[in-house]
């Protein structure tokens, strides 16, 4: 594809999301940016979150890792569904019950205003960090196949890039993002379904035969009981990710706004159920056209590998025009609906918890603020998706994003299981202390494990820093509550 072809088609994606932007924006309220006045339909929510659970790096990331790691990472998936159980049965009710914006007022309520802002600020850590890899992975993308080539350097890049996602999400919010996360992960599941498509063709067999075709390969293997050292070993990988998905959904308010704009506790809780088998059916195929790319670049002497492999085959002309528009589009699609969320769940928790927004200015004043800050964090995205340019290793994106979300979710995985499972109440002021020593302790053991247990930790890291912030709080706890 010609960069200015790629270019109309960007412009084209974006005039529509403006389009819904404008229908969905009309009133421009608090209660409309932060919770879409809870009228957003059930099956529209669960639908839109599958593109935002999934993002550009799983686009990417997920069918270029088939290759050394074999289908391992399906483990962690299956963890997934134990997770979302979780988060449907024991979340959900706590949060509805206690009518939230903000799901970390409920520390300030168990805890004090200390464990509230600490939980607030991990989160606010871990979302910038997170949503800027997921945008620094899909705007190098876009660099290489379009603008490099009409000489538009990298910065240009992502403040465009950024200053999109403020134009069609700084009016409504959360209840803009709904619709358009909806046209994002369908353009995702397109790009995806075509792919498979054409590749398979090329490879001479068809959908039908697609299992059959799996089950043969040499890198179709997803259980792994061997080695319980390694970090592939299923107890390790299922575990994270059951971890994970209670963490990274569930006590992050990205994702959980989406749920609290549902009308019911029921229609919220019929979400996260459906959300959870329709996603662990696209991690699969996502991983299965990991088999077909890697087989693919096998007979085609294509050299790249890991997170350039797919961008690479669909681009490069060879399996027809469609499937490099659609891949472009999915990629785009992938990148925005993780992001657009991050910009508007930011702009939520800084303007709630870190600066009381709900409990100090009048309506009008809290809107004027609340675009100030939606203002502010689209420029830290930007300078954060700079420093990662310029000062960042090339290791696959995805471990690392996980890697880093095991530092600084850990934290709230404590707090938010001791504040559930026991009735002691805690020394509020040093809660701090314990939520940063947490992830120290936890990296100094990961980074020394192989040599002191002979085991890898992985994406179990997670647990053991929550376990680290549950003890640590214990030690603090007072009895009576």
């Amino acid at each position: 594809m010609q960069p200015y072809q790629v270019l109309i088609l960007i412009a084209a994606y974006f005039a529509v999301l403006i389009l819904i932007s404008y229908f969905t924006g009309r009133g421009g309220s608090n209660a409309e940016f932060f919770k879409a006045n809870k009228q957003a339909p059930w099956y529209l929510v669960a639908f839109g979150m599958i593109g935002a659970s999934l993002s550009g790096i799983t686009f990417i990331s997920i069918p270029g890792t088939v290759e050394s790691d074999s289908f391992s990472y399906f483990q962690v998936v299956l963890g997934y569904t134990v997770g979302y159980a979780v988060i449907g049965q024991v979340l959900l009710p706590l949060y509805y019950k206690m009518n939230l914006t903000s799901i970390y007022t409920y520390l300030e309520s168990r805890f004090g205003n200390a464990s509230y802002k600490t939980g607030a600020s991990f989160f606010l850590l871990s979302r910038v960090v997170g949503a800027s890899f997921r945008l620094f992975l899909v705007a190098n993308v876009l660099q290489l196949i379009v603008f490099d080539a009409m000489g538009v350097p990298y910065y240009v890049t992502v403040t465009i890039t950024i200053l999109l996602i403020w134009l069609y999400t700084f009016k409504s919010g959360i209840k803009t993002i709904i619709w358009t996360d909806t046209l994002q992960t369908f353009f995702m599941l397109l790009a995806l379904g075509i792919t498979i498509y054409f590749i398979s063709e090329d490879l001479g067999f068809n959908l039908t035969n697609l299992f059959g075709y799996l089950a043969e390969s040499e890198h179709s293997q997803i259980f792994f009981f061997d080695d319980w050292k390694s970090k592939d070993h299923f107890v390790k990988q299922f575990l994270s990710g059951a971890f994970i998905a209670i963490v990274m959904t569930g006590l992050d308010q990205d994702m959980m706004q989406k749920n609290l704009t549902c009308r019911s506790l029921k229609d919220a809780q019929k979400n996260v159920f459906w959300f959870t088998i329709v996603l662990v059916f696209v991690n699969f195929l996502f991983l299965a056209l990991g088999v077909l790319l890697t087989d693919y670049a096998d007979i085609n002497g294509i050299t790249e590998v890991r997170d350039d492999l797919f961008p690479a085959i669909a681009t490069s002309g060879a399996l027809g025009m469609g499937v490099a528009i659609f891949f472009i589009l999915g990629l785009i699609a992938a990148a925005y609906s993780s992001a657009d969320s991050a910009l508007t769940s930011l702009t939520t928790s800084f303007s709630i918890d870190i600066l009381d927004i709900e409990k100090k200015y009048d309506e009008r004043k809290q809107v004027r603020i609340r675009k100030q800050i939606h203002i502010a964090i689209s420029v830290l995205l930007i300078l954060v998706m700079l420093v990662f340019k310029y000062a960042i290793a090339d290791k696959s994106v995805i471990n690392k994003l996980f890697q880093f979300a095991g530092y600084t979710y850990g934290p709230l995985l404590g707090l938010y299981a001791f504040g559930l499972f026991t009735k002691w109440n805690v020394k509020d002021k040093l809660v701090p202390i314990i939520a940063i020593a947490a992830p120290i302790l936890s990296y100094i053991i990961s980074i020394n494990s192989l040599v002191w247990f002979g085991f890898e930790f992985g994406f179990f890291i997670l647990i053991l820093n929550g376990f680290l912030t549950f003890l640590g709080l214990v030690l603090l706890r007072r009895k009576h509550h």
